[in-house]
């Protein structure tokens, strides 16, 4: 799903941006708290960046060891394999579907991925960051084996959560280790675990403490929630932590004498993202053929890394990678995490495991991706949940998509078309003041708006072009060029060449978060090749160009559609 990433840029520069995407498990399909919080997010980041010639490089893949999977699959009495590969390919036609444009979607489950990851278990084992020690797990005695942090839950002991897993509590945020969960019990047999004794290597988290504190205490424009939360768990003090465990799914310990144990996923999982960039630079889909070409992203010091995640992800990208990538050298640090928060639904969290959600693949059937995409955006978690509700959509989707969006480009077409023998119109040689100052500020928007996607406050950024679209529908109300076509069709002509070049703007403004419609636009519009390459900026319509028949952008929604989707989310 490669998009083109050779846009003009007007300043006459070129950065290499890095979009990492978390990395789902594989263990059951996508929902739109998914999209919300790291995928489309990071996918419009991305189409920004593309259109002003930035060279993206967006990458992630599926988890494929991740113990979700492997629990599944103990549920389902298959193999792990089986139960990614399934999943593997839900998300590539979920994404596919909504228009999320990696340069590679790629899973843990290959040779590159584990020689990048063993490659860094040596160099930070060689670098004294990393230790074998003996420590006490939790041992199901029921069926005789320890049992990975996953597959425990328990009550947190930091903030009393029932149901806090163990790794991490999804109620308070922090990280845990099975051993401290009060009350804790087997995902595998419901059976009180026992503690015993075996032996892991530990990474030194402690050795990093100081050196991430400055680092994340350095940093300006992250989102509060990250960098707080970030600041309080690093002034607590960090502790090693284990990173193999007893499994046979999962990476191998390059050592002799490891045969019964992997690296453990959170370990392993994060370093995905300079794995996928490496697997992208030796690959086809690299069109400079340079199998070198990740530096440009990771050893760069002009390069911009952006790390799209929900804020269940923050510890493991603004300190575990991080201490990671410091142990190992040379590669660069996150240039930002902008972490969204949760996407509630009827005020619960989403959960892959404990169902109530919207299933992305079965919204796609139902509904056009640009809707879901231009919804979810403007209803993004970013500094605080939010909770998605069927007659938010219905209401966004009617009074702003179809009302306020679709209608403005539909009747202007129209009109011109039917009074203008299908042509653009020529204007006067001196546009009225009303004329000059809305294209004026069509052509000025792509500064705040672009400002704000830089700095991924996409929802400022959605608010900003759509008050575009507001001033164009009261300019052609004021100016009512229906009207006046009949008794002055000069001043028809000039309002209708403004308003088609207005919308040509907001093709472009809005083409981050409306790829597919956007695209539609710019064709009915006679535009020639993809909005996209057509850079960060108004494109004009040139006076006489043929236009073609209009057609809907998006269609209205019956009210009756909240009482069908609530009823699908309580079966």
């Amino acid at each position: 799903m490669p998009q083109p990433d050779d846009a003009p840029r007007t300043d006459g520069t070129s950065t290499a941006i890095l979009v990492a995407v978390a990395w789902p498990y594989a263990n059951n399909h996508l929902h739109v708290g998914h999209l919300a919080g790291a995928y489309i997010p990071a996918d419009v980041f991305a189409r920004y960046h593309r259109m002003r010639g930035n060279r993206v490089l967006m990458v992630s893949g599926s988890d494929s060891h991740g113990t979700p999977v492997t629990v599944r699959a103990e549920e389902e009495g298959t193999t792990p394999e089986a139960i990614f590969q399934r999943y593997h390919e839900s998300f590539l036609r979920t994404f596919e579907g909504y228009g999320i444009s990696f340069d590679l979607f790629t899973s843990t489950d290959t040779e590159n991925h584990r020689d990048v990851v063993q490659d860094i278990f040596l160099r930070l084992l060689e670098r004294d960051y990393m230790y074998e020690a003996e420590q006490e797990l939790l041992y199901d005695p029921k069926v005789a084996r320890f049992l990975p942090d996953r597959y425990v839950e328990g009550t947190c002991p930091k903030c009393g959560y029932e149901s806090a897993r163990g790794d991490q509590c999804d109620n308070c945020g922090s990280t845990l280790d099975a051993v401290d969960l009060i009350n804790p019990r087997s995902r595998l047999s419901d059976a009180t675990p026992e503690r015993r004794k075996t032996s892991h290597f530990f990474l030194k988290l402690s050795a990093f403490n100081d050196r991430l504190l400055e680092w994340v205490e350095s940093k300006e424009g992250w989102r509060p929630h990250v960098k707080n939360f970030t600041i309080g768990m690093l002034k607590e003090g960090l502790h090693d932590r284990a990173i193999t465990r007893d499994l046979t799914w999962g990476v191998p310990i390059p050592l002799e004498g490891y045969d019964d144990k992997r690296i453990y996923v959170w370990f392993e999982a994060v370093i995905g993202y300079l794995s996928a960039a490496k697997e992208w630079a030796a690959s086809d889909l690299n069109p400079t053929g340079d199998a070198e070409a990740w530096r440009d992203w990771w050893q760069s010091p002009e390069a911009g890394t952006y790390y799209f995640i929900g804020k269940d992800n923050v510890p493991f990208h603004t300190v575990i990678w991080p201490a990671i990538l410091m142990g190992y050298g040379d590669l660069n640090l996150p240039t930002d995490v902008p972490a969204n928060q949760y996407l509630t639904m009827s005020g619960a969290k989403a959960s892959k495991s404990r169902g109530g959600v919207v299933w992305a693949p079965d919204a796609l059937e139902r509904y056009d991706p640009d809707p879901m995409r231009y919804y979810l955006t403007a209803a993004a978690p970013e500094t605080s949940d939010s909770d998605f509700t069927w007659d938010e959509f219905v209401r966004r989707n009617n009074d702003e998509l179809v009302a306020r969006w679709g209608n403005l480009v539909n009747r202007v077409l129209t009109i011109t078309r039917r009074n203008f023998e299908e042509r653009v119109p020529e204007p006067p040689a001196q546009l009225s003041e009303e004329s000059t100052a809305l294209l004026a500020r069509v052509d000025e928007a792509f500064g705040p708006v672009g400002e704000s996607f830089e700095g991924v406050q996409l929802r400022r950024a959605l608010n900003g072009a759509m008050e575009v679209a507001t001033a164009a529908n009261q300019y052609l109300d004021a100016r009512q060029p229906w009207v006046r076509v009949k008794e002055d069709r000069d001043h028809a002509a000039e309002t209708l060449f403004v308003a088609l070049n207005v919308i040509s703007g907001l093709a472009s403004l809005l083409n981050p978060i409306l790829p597919f419609t956007s695209q539609k636009v710019w064709t009915l519009l006679a535009h020639d090749g993809e909005v996209q390459a057509a850079g960060w900026q108004r494109t004009p319509v040139v006076a006489g160009t043929t236009l073609p028949a209009p057609e809907p952008l998006f269609k209205k929604l019956d009210d009756s559609v909240v009482e069908e989707e609530a009823a699908r989310l309580a079966r």
